[in-house]
């Protein structure tokens, strides 16, 4: 039961939370007990088994595919890029059926994914669900580092191989010959063995290639899947013939046990009464990401029993492999080595899923791009078309396969849900049966139209408006927004802020590129939001898994990547999942970028709990960033700082230490605060602050080359260090030299209402707050510690915002939430996903309301087709 406290707002008001929980003493948070894995009752026969590629990444190229292997009892699945639970989510496939997942490399881009669909598996039934987590190096402390915010991370069984960092660690060591394969399962369903790669020791640690022989990153793995052999036919003529009556010997002998003949002494064994069996059918994963692990993988001897001869025949003695699935990237798969390589396996089907240029264009979320698809069509202006190549120049793209080298089996590009069938037998080989059909623009808009005919006059005064702006100097400014749509009288002329004075398009633009709470659904993904400062750089507010991939879908391939460099910081609200994990894909991403090029670590601001995290990734690769904790940039600390840091530098210089100044610092600053603070208990250490300083002096120069003048963290009621975030923009010129001041954008985080962000957000420009559930569920507002859509306008009404921007939605609302209170629709609008808001436009916001009303009128109601649990869907 929560423990409920109530709060008086600005205006006497009584506002209640969950103190429990936001003390982090909920009984929701609480570990389950440590699961053992379920033993499920095996099927050897399997009448269906297929591996099936799962596109994660195909379109965005910014994770590694997923691998299913399908039986009748289990699932295993090779590598959990970020969006896997997403993309699973959308095509039905069960998790709670998977038992086992393989990592072909411990890094973001193969293991993004795995803090969600554990946070997932953690969430089905009364327990949860356990899972063995396979990988080569010690990826144990990976997961325990998961339990900061996965409570129930003890249901994770992780099972290490390859060279470890710690030689006492209880994992499987390989020193004993580096290639040798090792066995990771073996039962009478299939037996998986992994031959460990590592990169070439003559350049490792050569600064040009990026690669240190110290990252367990840097390992990769091939995996080797045997199905069993499938028992040749049972003749019942010839048992017959050797004494045997009908009945239980038959399913002996069937089973592979000799039995005593009924009427004859003899024993009968099973070739006495069986035709010839068919091996059974082998598939080879093969990551092998750079040309220092080709090298190796050229002179592994272990593979060579699955070899064919140079005429493509299986020697005696050797195993057939049906099908291999190149994990590798073209660069490496096009090399003449590679292909040579390949021809070694005759006959074998070959996959080639490594990144390819031809499935940009295809939608891997096909639910999502058919949104923002038809609200392109709405308003152009705050939906732009995703920032990919168009659909006629399809078949003018590289299909990625150059000419293969002579002897290499027959070699097909990976397809999203591409099969190749072992059992039933008979249909060994590909299907391309379930690959979706890709869907035009035009076939989604006539639907629409179809749907929903006003909605064409809706676009076309949508259109006028921004027609309406002026262009002067090749720069859009802003004027009159009350040209058109003058029927609803609830939009009241409003006088401009200051900041918009003079403003242009190149200014600040929010995109927002995550939009749901708790986990992924089709059409939303978690927390995240882009400032776009254009060349001045850009920001992120909060960071959960696919945030990358959304980057890539609103600008383009190469557009994201030009986005991850330009980062200037990221900002973190809380410790729950679907605000950060997607932060160590990006970093990574952009340590490889910027690699050779001067540049500054990345800032992290963010929770304390969160640095344990990205320590432990750290490990794995390099993710070039510090760290800041968000307590270090609330008002009174940065205040506390600034007065200081002079006299730290002075004292530094003189030689004396500057931990009495930081205690002092310490002492005066991290006190117990008000009862609505959900974090002040613990203070940090001297060293902590001291060692703060220099993090902090490096923030406030790349903001002001930013063009922000401040970044101020405040407590907000969640969990325990949960913050919300003030940006403020420095003031600037315009043409006739007239200061204009700065824009000021506040983000709630997840919170109730409470009064440090109705301070913080005093006199805002844009106040993006979350609005989890509809007003009437304030009581389970209350004790999950969110906010309704009308308390979210209440407090921009108490501070005096401009505009007010609702996101962070409960997955029960699919489309968009449920709103009926037409009070406040003067100043708000919805956010959705990849919608981009530029300053110039903000006047422009809540005309677009009512046309948003009218696309989704019949779908503002939970969409039964998406398995959500809703306890877990508002974490």
């Amino acid at each position: 039961m929560e423990e409920t406290t109530c709060n008086v707002n600005n205006t006497g008001e009584s506002i209640g939370f969950n103190r429990k929980r936001a003390e982090g003493r909920d009984a929701s948070d609480r570990p389950k007990k440590n699961l053992q894995l379920k033993v499920r009752k095996l099927n050897p026969a399997n009448t269906i088994s297929y591996v099936q590629i799962l596109g994660t990444g195909m379109d965005t190229q910014d994770t590694s595919p997923s691998v299913l292997l399908f039986f009748d009892k289990q699932r295993f699945i090779f590598n959990a890029g970020e969006g896997l639970q997403r993309f699973c989510t959308e095509h039905k496939i069960k998790l709670s059926k998977i038992d086992h997942i393989f990592l072909s490399r411990v890094c973001s881009e193969t293991a993004g994914g795995l803090p969600g669909l554990l946070l997932t598996l953690a969430g089905i039934g009364d327990e949860g669900v356990s899972v063995n987590v396979w990988g080569p190096s010690d990826l144990k402390y990976l997961v325990d580092a998961m339990k900061s915010f996965i409570p129930n991370a003890a249901m994770v069984h992780t099972r290490s191989f390859g060279p470890m960092n710690d030689s006492n660690d209880a994992a499987i060591s390989l020193f004993r010959k580096f290639d040798d394969p090792l066995v990771l399962i073996d039962d009478e369903v299939v037996k998986i063995s992994a031959i460990v790669l590592r990169p070439s020791h003559s350049e490792v640690n050569d600064p040009e290639t990026g690669l240190d022989e110290t990252k367990p990153a840097n390992l990769s793995v091939i995996y080797i899947c045997e199905l069993p052999e499938i028992k040749g036919k049972f003749d019942p003529k010839k048992a017959a013939s050797l004494g045997l009556r009908p009945g239980p010997k038959y399913r002996e002998l069937q089973l592979g046990n000799p039995v005593e003949s009924d009427r004859q002494d003899i024993m009968v064994h099973p070739s006495d009464v069986l035709g010839p069996s068919v091996p059974g059918p082998i598939v080879l994963l093969i990551d092998c990401p750079t040309p220092l692990h080709l090298q190796q993988l050229l002179s592994v001897q272990s593979l060579t029993p699955y070899y064919a001869d140079t005429a493509g025949n299986v020697l005696e003695g050797s195993k057939m492999v049906n099908c291999i699935i190149h994990l590798s990237p073209a660069s490496v798969t096009n090399t003449a080595d590679y292909q040579s390589w390949m021809s070694r396996f005759g006959a074998a089907q070959h996959i080639m899923a490594g990144h390819q240029m031809k499935n940009v264009e295809v939608p891997i979320l096909k639910a999502s791009a058919r949104i923002a698809a038809r609200l392109n069509y709405l308003c152009p202006n705050f939906f732009p078309a995703p920032g990919f190549w168009s659909l006629q120049h399809l078949k003018c793209l590289p299909s990625g396969l150059k000419d293969l080298a002579p002897g290499v089996g027959e070699t097909v590009s990976a397809e999203n849900l591409l099969k190749f069938h072992f059992r039933p037998y008979a249909n060994l080989g590909l299907d391309k049966s379930g690959i979706p059909d890709l869907t035009s623009r035009s076939v989604i808009i006539d639907e629409l139209l179809s749907e929903i005919p006003e909605i064409a006059e809706k676009s076309q005064q949508l259109n006028q408006l921004w027609s309406g702006n002026i262009e002067t100097n090749g720069e859009k400014t802003y004027m009159q927004a009350n040209r058109v749509m003058t029927e609803e009288p609830w939009l009241p002329d409003s006088a401009l802020p200051d900041c918009l004075e003079d403003v242009t398009r190149d200014d600040m633009e929010i995109v927002f590129l995550g939009t749901g709470s708790s986990q992924p659904s089709k059409y939303r993904n978690v927390s995240s939001i882009f400032i776009n400062l254009f060349s001045k750089g850009s920001l992120l507010l909060d960071c959960g898994e696919g945030t990358l991939g959304q980057l890539k879908r609103r600008f383009g391939v190469e557009g994201a990547d030009e986005a991850v460099r330009s980062l200037r910081c990221i900002w973190i609200s809380h410790i729950h999942a679907d605000h950060h994990t997607g932060l160590a894909r990006i970093l990574a991403l952009r340590s490889s970028l910027l690699k050779g090029v001067p540049h500054e670590p990345l800032i992290v601001v963010g929770p304390r709990q969160l640095k344990r995290y990205l320590d432990a990734y750290q490990r794995l690769e390099d993710l070039n960033m510090q760290f800041l904790d968000c307590r270090h940039t609330t008002e009174a600390s940065l205040e506390a700082f600034d007065s200081n840091e002079d006299d730290a530098i002075q004292k530094e210089k003189s030689g004396n230490s500057i931990h009495p100044e930081a205690e002092r610092v310490d002492s005066n600053l991290f006190a117990r605060g008000s009862r609505m603070q959900s974090y002040w208990k613990r203070p940090g250490s001297p060293t902590e602050n001291a060692a703060a300083l220099p993090i902090l002096k490096s923030l406030k120069k790349v903001l002001v080359e930013a063009g922000v003048e401040t970044l101020i963290s405040f407590p907000v009621v969640h969990c325990p260090q949960a913050f919300g975030v003030a940006l403020k923009a420095s003031n600037r010129i315009n043409r006739v030299g007239k200061t204009i001041p700065g824009w000021k954008i506040v983000y709630s985080g997840d919170t109730r209402p409470c009064p440090e962000l109705v301070k913080a957000a005093s006199g805002a420009t844009v106040l993006i707050h979350e609005a989890t559930f509809e007003d009437s569920l304030v009581d389970e507002a209350i004790a999950r510690n969110h906010s309704t859509t009308k308390e979210a306008m209440e407090v921009g009404d108490s501070s005096g915002v401009y505009r007010v921007i609702l996101t962070h939605f409960s997955q029960r609302y699919p489309k968009i939430p449920v709103f009926d209170d037409e009070t406040h629709m003067h100043k708000m609008c919805i956010a959705f996903d990849l919608m981009s808001v530029n300053l110039a436009d903000l006047p422009l916001v809540p005309r677009v309301l009512p046309c948003l009303k009218i696309m989704f009128k019949d779908e503002m109601v939970i969409d039964e087709s998406e398995d959500v649990d809703f306890e877990t869907a508002a974490a």
